[in-house]
């Protein structure tokens, strides 16, 4: 679920989807088609002939998560990751990509009435959203430990935070995973909770407290835009994130995952993900709905 950056979001119906973004769109279940990509063809040949007519692959994506999706500061111009896979993607299919800023919670219903092609906006790929759209996943993302800089406490993984003071952000996934991690201690965290990831930061900065646990792009955006922070390896209840496409556009879906995997073979994926510093959370395969159930 989208965490604490977006907490009015999290009480949606979704909630508790793993790490991403939560959604209230649904639809009636309909069988998924089979993992994995279409073969035949190059991407541009697979777009359906009413997109490529039009010429413009219409995309959506909910501002407000950086560095996924966010405006470049003091613009309403749209940047972030997903910006930019979404422009890539649509510039290998031929198409000249419109973004549009949505609510997070319309990104579904936008689709299935046909405002937009795409949804893209660092969704959660699970069973219950896959009863609305097909998901082409391209990122891979859990709660990861940040830490200070040089992490001078030594802490290699969930089992180093027993005993220790940390801040979660409330009503996270990942203070979720810090409280499932507690009750295995033997000696208990004293666990602070702060009500979002930046004021739990200053709880780290003031050394109150020494460690957190975020969304794992989340983290690298701080530790390489501060300077003051490292993330630890390891990522926790990790699942896919997809590119959302009504069940209808089948052939858009196919297009798309083909894409995307040409921007994967050539290298030119990775490089817009290390741009961002989530390159950690690269996927080495497009795959077609293989999320969480």
């Amino acid at each position: 679920m989208r965490n604490h950056l977006v907490i009015a979001l999290v009480a949606v119906s979704l909630l508790g989807a793993g790490c991403g973004r939560s959604t209230s769109g649904t639809a009636a279940p309909s069988a998924p088609p089979p993992n994995g990509t279409s073969t035949g063809g190059t991407s541009t040949e697979l777009v359906p002939e009413a997109i490529r007519a039009s010429g413009v692959l219409r995309v959506a994506t909910a501002e407000g998560y950086p560095p996924m999706e966010m405006y470049k500061p003091g613009t309403q111009e749209l940047t972030g990751v997903d910006i930019d896979l979404a422009k890539a993607i649509g510039k290998r299919l031929g198409l000249t990509t419109q973004v549009t800023n949505a609510a997070f919670d319309g990104l579904i219903p936008g689709l299935q009435a046909g405002r937009w092609d795409l949804a893209v906006s660092s969704m959660s790929d699970t069973e219950q959203r896959r009863n609305a759209v097909d998901f082409v996943d391209y990122f891979q993302a859990g709660g990861s430990i940040l830490v200070k800089k040089g992490n001078p406490e030594g802490i290699k993984g969930l089992d180093d935070l027993c005993g220790r003071k940390v801040v979660l952000a409330k009503g996270s996934s990942n203070l979720d995973i810090g409280l499932r991690q507690n009750d295995k201690c033997d000696k208990k965290m004293e666990i602070l909770q702060s009500e979002d990831a930046p004021t739990g930061l200053l709880t780290m900065d003031s050394g109150r407290t020494v460690a957190t646990i975020v969304d794992s792009p989340v983290g690298h955006m701080y530790a390489k835009e501060t300077g003051k922070y490292e993330v630890l390896a390891e990522q926790y209840d990790a699942g896919p994130w997809g590119i959302a496409i009504d069940k209808k556009n089948t052939g858009l879906r196919d297009a798309v995952a083909k894409a995307l995997q040409e921007l994967m073979d050539d290298g030119e994926y990775q490089k817009i993900l290390d741009g961002y510093g989530v390159g950690a959370n690269a996927v080495p395969k497009v795959t077609i709905n293989t999320g969480v159930s």
